[in-house]
């Protein structure tokens, strides 16, 4: 409800955390009786949980601030539109679109739940859940993007989690292991391949896809199976309504049939724009993730840092590059300094000092960053021409003994195989 003014435009801001985003809103423009929706609404079914992998979202919360968007501003628009797809017009339009999508998303989570509490497994609901007609036969909440399907996993997962209380799932060989018995148990690849091929024929595309997988997991080699698994999902891919959908089965048809793609150099150029951007706090969580834990343990691993990240303009991160003409360390501001502890294969940190440090480091969020993903070296960072401000006193050994302890991670990898 806070209204702002920016460049001479009226803003009224409704709130919806936890919605599409972590941190979402709507807005209000009272002179144009407009509303933008974000992208809590869209011409699509949105997803509770995107394929590609995030924190899943809250379907119930999503629903109630539809609802609330509808209650505060159906009275006082002519015009809604989002972040993605085009604008209605007109208070009847409007008010049918954000009625169907706040019911969408509310029956998918009532529904999933009360299904839940009749002891039915998320799989289980996922295949039984239809939604009406007034709501699904809506195209604005057709699976063009998100799926009922995948959704209802995502509701059960988010208060369920992934174990449906059935002990034989509770701990399941991997897939190669198992993959390796049930090709013993079903008689061996050939025989699954000549029973697989005669589904396919039937148009048993969803059972081929993952009865032939397990030939794959079991011997990625077998040609024969990696290309009859591939035209079975290359049907699915052409069946299906989801975007998503269609992109993942086409993209694992795509991997059986020519492995998994590799670019060169991508891995660290792709992401030092969104990394720099971080706070330094979130760039030391990101080497926590990165410290590889075993190889610290198995080498006995204890060392203290004193990092101090510095900035240009004493900002929460760093804008962008500080290796400017004319930038020196004595002109950076310090933002924050931390003792880093790596012990136990476990990266910490706090303002706590106890007993002296193995290195003291200044550095600006980019830095690290830099440094941590491979994209520059230390002789760079400590070169006499270099402008960075990064500087390093006490054991550089020890310091380089910790970046050779962080992983670094390819854009891609294999999905559709080991």
């Amino acid at each position: 409800g806070a209204e702002l003014t920016i460049d001479g435009i009226r803003i009224e801001v409704q709130l919806t955390p936890g919605t599409e985003a972590p941190s979402e809103m709507n807005f209000y423009f009272p002179d144009y009786r407009a509303v933008c929706m974000a992208e809590n609404c869209a011409a699509t079914l949105h997803n509770v949980y995107t394929p590609r992998g995030a924190e899943i979202r809250d379907a119930l919360g999503w629903s109630r601030y539809i609802n609330e968007a509808l209650e505060s501003f159906i009275d006082r628009i002519d015009v809604a539109f989002a972040s993605h797809h085009w604008p209605r017009w007109g208070t009847s339009d409007i008010e049918a679109w954000l009625v169907g999508q706040r019911d969408v998303y509310r029956y998918l989570h009532d529904e999933t739940m009360r299904m839940a509490n009749h002891g039915m497994t998320a799989l289980e609901i996922a295949e039984e859940m239809v939604l009406p007609p007034a709501i699904g036969d809506e195209f604005f909440n057709r699976d063009y993007y998100g799926t009922v399907n995948h959704n209802v996993k995502a509701v059960y997962q988010r208060y369920l989690g992934w174990f449906d209380a059935n002990p034989a799932t509770l701990h399941p060989l991997p897939p190669v292991a198992a993959a390796a018995k049930l090709v013993e148990y079903m008689g061996g690849a050939e025989a699954i391949l000549q029973r697989a091929r005669g589904d396919f024929e039937a148009g048993e595309y969803r059972w081929v896809a993952q009865v032939v997988n397990h030939v794959v997991f079991a011997d990625p080699t077998n040609m024969a199976a990696r290309f009859l698994q591939a035209d079975a999902l290359e049907q699915l891919g052409y069946q299906s309504e989801s975007g998503p959908w269609r992109s993942f089965y086409l993209t694992g048809a795509q991997e059986l049939r020519n492995g998994t793609p590799s670019v060169p150099g991508l891995r660290n150029a792709s992401k030092i724009d969104v990394l720099r951007a971080m706070t330094p706090e979130m760039v030391l969580d990101n080497c926590g993730v990165k410290l590889n834990g075993p190889a610290a343990v198995a080498e006995s691993v204890r060392l203290t840092f004193d990092i101090s990240f510095m900035s240009p303009t004493g900002s929460a991160g760093s804008a962008g590059p500080t290796g400017t003409a004319g930038s020196a360390a004595a002109e950076l501001v310090t933002l924050v300094s931390y003792r880093v502890h790596v012990a136990n294969g476990v990266l910490s940190y706090g303002t706590r000092r106890r007993g002296p440090a193995d290195a003291e480091i200044r550095t600006t969020v980019e830095s690290l960053v830099k440094l941590a993903s491979v994209a520059t070296t230390l002789d760079l960072e400590l070169a006499p021409e270099s402008t960075s401000g990064f500087s390093l006193t006490g054991s550089r050994g020890k310091f380089e003994q910790f970046l050779s302890l962080l992983d670094q991670f390819d854009l891609f990898f294999a999905i559709i195989e080991p």
